[in-house]
C-alpha cells in the first residue's frame, strides 16, 4: 500500500449522460466514446504506478470495478472504486477525501477525468508539494482546478459555486481563511466543449503519447470535428 491515494472523479460513459456540454456539438454517442478513451488513457497511465489508484464514480449503482477492469485488464488488481456521495460537486469532492482518510492514506491527490493528457510528472509534483503545503491546486484555464491534493480532508468546498470561473480563487480564499497553506501547480486545460477538444487534438498531434487512445480516436474522427467547427 502506498502512502498516497490518487483519486479520479469519473462517470460511467453512458450516451446522453456523459460530457453533455460537448455532446451538444458532437452528439451523445460520440461524446461517450470519446470519454471512454479518456478513461482508458488515465487507467493505463496511473494503474500500478507510484500511487494507489481509486475511482470515485457515478452513478452509484454501476459496477464500476468491472468496467475499469476492461480498460486495462492486466492492471485491474491495482485499481479500487468507491461511489461518489453528496448533493453537489463540492460535497462529492469532500466525501472523496474523507473516504481515503478513512482508509488511512496520509496523502490524497484528486483529479478530474476531463484532462486525459495530465502527466505522471504533474501528479508527482503535487505529491512533492504536499510536503510543505496543506492544499495543492492545479489551476484549470477556465478558472477552476483540474487537481486538488491534501494531507487531511479540510472542507475547502462548502459554499463554492462550482462550474464557474471563480472556483479556484474562492477555494484559495477559503483555504487561507482556515489558515491553510496553499501551493499552485502549472495550469492545464480541461476538455468541456468543442474548442477544448480541438486544442487537445492539436496537442496530441504533437505528442500522441500524452493520451494514446484519445489521440487515436481524434485522428479517426478528425473530419467529423472539423465539420462541426465550421457549422
Amino acid at each position: 500500500m502506498s502512502d498516497t491515494a490518487l483519486v479520479i472523479m469519473a462517470r460511467y460513459p453512458e450516451a446522453g449522460k456523459t460530457k453533455t456540454r460537448l455532446a451538444r456539438t458532437i452528439g451523445n454517442e460520440e461524446a461517450a466514446e470519446l470519454y471512454h478513451a479518456f478513461l482508458t488513457d488515465l487507467a493505463r497511465r496511473f494503474a500500478g504506478a507510484t500511487f494507489d489508484l481509486h475511482w470515485a464514480f457515478t452513478p452509484p449503482d454501476v459496477d464500476y470495478q468491472s468496467f475499469v477492469a476492461t480498460l486495462v485488464p492486466p492492471l485491474a488488481q491495482f485499481m479500487a472504486c468507491f461511489p461518489q456521495q453528496g448533493d453537489d460537486l463540492g460535497a462529492r469532492l469532500y466525501h472523496a477525501f474523507r473516504s481515503t482518510a478513512a482508509r488511512s492514506y496520509p496523502y490524497t491527490i484528486l483529479i478530474g477525468s476531463d484532462s486525459p493528457h495530465i502527466s505522471r510528472e504533474v501528479v508527482a509534483g503535487a505529491r512533492a508539494a504536499l510536503a510543505e503545503a496543506d492544499v495543492v491546486l492545479g489551476p484549470a484555464e477556465d478558472g477552476g482546478y483540474y487537481l486538488i491534493a491534501m494531507r487531511e480532508p479540510h472542507d475547502v468546498f462548502s459554499g463554492i459555486p462550482m462550474s464557474t470561473d471563480q472556483v479556484l480563487r474562492l477555494t484559495v480564499e477559503l483555504a487561507r481563511r482556515q489558515n491553510l497553506s496553499v501551493r499552485l501547480l502549472e495550469p492545464l486545460f480541461d476538455v468541456d466543449e468543442l474548442p477544448d477538444l480541438q486544442r487537445l487534438a492539436r496537442t496530441l498531434e504533437e505528442d500522441a503519447a500524452l493520451a494514446p487512445m484519445t489521440a487515436a480516436r481524434l485522428a479517426i474522427r478528425r473530419s467529423l470535428y472539423d465539420h462541426y467547427s465550421r457549422r
